[in-house]
């Protein structure tokens, strides 16, 4: 494994650390995420149109750059340290990948170069608060059950004529209120063959209804999702090749929100050593507490070891190799830094740390919500243990 970055992924990052600094500070997020929205259409066009961020990992044949996961994940990493409200999670991390896996050709060449260009934004609708179960990223649920298994409640598919209709509703779809297009997991075929299909349903159809919910997190704008009798038209053929796609999904997913989590865990140690260097007490600058360098310094290993899981996760996904779950222990390892980085800039802030006026907050906010919605750490950690066999071999 080499572990140095090339001179273009290198420019990736430079790039766009410099783009979001000038574009994407703590006003801009606070104005940005009381918008319909949820995010900046315009900053989300310089990305999409000056650095190509949406189309990073999609090939060149639709219209992408043609990258790896590993520069997906850096691009993660620095959006992640600005707290950057944006559809880069919901679009080109939750729902390109399955349209390159599972679409048919003319699926493909009609979304996915809307896709890379940013003109076309979408999400993944998954019924319930079942996000990392149907990425078997807590758990691996090989029938589907998180998606209604066949009987009342969840997403329901049957065939109308020469398509297909879709009842049901999806609890917190990623920026779901406004994607101009959704992909919605759903059960067909009745309780006794029931399988899970991915369809696509366009954001302005017939039935169909968003509203965007109150989230702990409004960097990461949720959305309900409510499908009466809506046209849908199936991604894909009629298969059995959904539930491993997303599984596959799942790690590459994993290591793209750990490193949103590692860049700002990084950021908010850097305000806070920042902080505490200027900030005097007795006559002496807070920082030069031993007590507090002590603590500062725990934090700065656990944000160095997750960042070093989220590149080695990185490069995993980029191989593909079968059985990895690097993913989801560099996801609960940065999750766990960043709740750890974030309590302690709250701590270390003294009484400013506390108020709605300064940004350390919306940090804490962001480790706490994505804990609630891809976690907890340790039910990552124990799927990854039974997917590795961790229990199995100790036993023996």
């Amino acid at each position: 494994m080499d572990t140095r970055f090339t001179p273009e992924q290198d420019g990736i990052r430079r790039t766009l650390r410099d783009l979001l600094h000038k574009r994407c500070g703590p006003a801009e997020v606070r104005v940005a995420v009381d918008t319909r929205a949820g995010y900046d259409p315009a900053l989300w066009s310089a990305l999409a149109e000056q650095l190509g961020l949406p189309g990073l990992a999609i090939p060149e044949r639709y219209g992408g750059a043609g990258c790896t996961v590993t520069e997906l994940v850096l691009a993660c990493e620095e959006t992640g340290r600005a707290l950057a409200p944006s559809p880069l999670l919901a679009t080109a991390v939750l729902t390109a990948p399955l349209l390159l896996a599972l679409g048919t050709d003319a699926q493909r060449s009609a979304l996915l170069p809307r896709l890379a260009s940013g003109g076309l934004t979408a999400a993944l609708a998954v019924p319930g608060p079942a996000l990392t179960t149907a990425l078997a990223l807590t758990c691996h649920d090989r029938r589907g059950q998180w998606a209604g298994g066949g009987r009342a409640g969840g997403v329901q598919a049957r065939r109308a004529g020469g398509g297909w209709r879709l009842y049901g509703q999806a609890e917190q779809v990623l920026d779901g209120h406004s994607a101009d297009l959704l992909l919605v997991a759903a059960h067909a075929g009745g309780f006794a063959r029931s399988r899970v299909l991915l369809f696509l349903v366009r954001g302005d159809a017939a039935g169909l209804t968003r509203v965007r919910q109150t989230a702990l997190d409004a960097t990461r704008p949720q959305a309900r999702v409510q499908l009466r009798d809506v046209e849908a038209e199936l991604l894909g053929r009629d298969s059995f090749d959904v539930l491993p796609a997303l599984a596959r999904l799942g790690d590459t997913a994993a290591a793209c929100l750990a490193a949103e989590a590692v860049g700002a865990a990084g950021r908010v140690l850097e305000r806070t050593v920042e902080y505490v260097g200027r900030r005097e007490q007795f006559g002496r600058p807070v920082g030069s507490f031993q007590a507090v360098k002590h603590r500062l310094a725990d934090v700065y290993v656990r944000v160095r070891a997750a960042r070093s899981a989220v590149y080695y996760a990185a490069w995993a996904a980029a191989r593909e190799a079968p059985g990895e779950t690097a993913g989801g222990l560099a996801l609960a390892q940065a999750l766990q830094a960043l709740r750890s980085a974030a309590a302690e800039g709250i701590q270390l802030h003294g009484g400013i740390g506390f108020t709605w006026e300064h940004e350390v907050h919306l940090y804490f906010k962001r480790a706490a919500g994505d804990e609630l919605l891809f976690g907890p750490v340790h039910r990552l950690r124990a799927h990854a243990a039974d997917a590795a066999h961790v229990f199995e071999e100790a036993g023996r």
